[in-house]
């Protein structure tokens, strides 16, 4: 059983040795587009959710 997991763990350090990493910029970069999309899903929801609310009351108080 520890040979299986040595092995395993020697073949996940040269897999991890073949991973192409992002430098600063990149990281960078790609941390701004992240936020940036998750703000604009967070308006698009508060305003998908706003108009469900204003219609279902509406429906509401015309009941």
């Amino acid at each position: 059983m520890s040979n299986k997991a040595a092995g395993f763990f020697k073949e996940v350090g040269n897999e991890m040795k073949k991973v192409s990493w992002p430098n600063k910029e990149q990281l960078q970069e790609a941390t701004i587009v992240t936020l940036l999309v998750c703000a604009i899903i967070t308006v698009f929801v508060f305003i998908i959710d706003r108009a469900f609310m204003f219609i279902v009351e509406t429906l509401f108080n015309l009941l």
